[in-house]
C-alpha cells in the first residue's frame, strides 16, 4: 500500500509555469506505475500524464503536450508534473495516482489503485 500527497499548486498567471510534487510513502515506489489526472470545476476527472517505474517512458494528453514534463525520483519516492505555459483551461485540481499492476492502460481512472488528496492549480487569464 501506499500513501501520496501532492504540493505545489497555486494561483498563476497565463503563460507561468509551475511544479507539482508527489511524496509517496509505503514500501517499493518503483514498483508502482505512476500518473497524474486533474477534475476541473463540472467536469470529469481526466488523465494528464503518466511515467512508467523507472521513467524512461512518458504519456501525456494531448492537450498538454509540450508543456507539460513529468518525471520520478525513485530514491526520493516522488513524483513531479513541470507545467509551462499555463492556460486558464489548465486550471483544476490535480491528483496523482498509483498503479500496482501496470497492464498497460495509463489514462484509465480505474487502473490506479492509490490517489492522492489533489492539489488546486488556478490559472487567470
Amino acid at each position: 500500500q501506499v500513501q501520496l500527497v501532492e504540493s505545489g499548486g497555486g494561483l498563476v498567471q497565463t503563460g507561468d509555469s509551475l511544479r507539482l510534487s508527489c511524496a509517496a510513502s509505503g514500501r517499493s515506489f518503483s514498483s508502482y506505475f505512476m500518473g497524474w489526472f486533474r477534475q476541473a470545476p463540472g467536469k470529469e476527472r481526466e488523465f494528464v500524464a503518466a511515467v512508467s517505474w523507472s521513467g524512461t517512458t512518458t504519456y501525456y494528453v494531448d492537450s498538454v503536450k509540450g508543456r507539460f514534463t513529468i518525471s520520478r525520483e525513485n530514491a526520493k519516492n516522488t513524483v513531479y508534473l513541470q507545467m509551462n505555459s499555463l492556460k486558464p483551461e489548465d486550471t483544476a485540481v490535480y491528483f496523482c495516482a498509483a498503479d500496482p499492476n501496470y497492464s498497460g492502460s495509463y489514462s484509465w481512472i480505474g487502473a490506479y489503485d492509490y490517489w492522492g488528496q489533489g492539489t488546486q492549480v488556478t490559472v487567470s487569464s
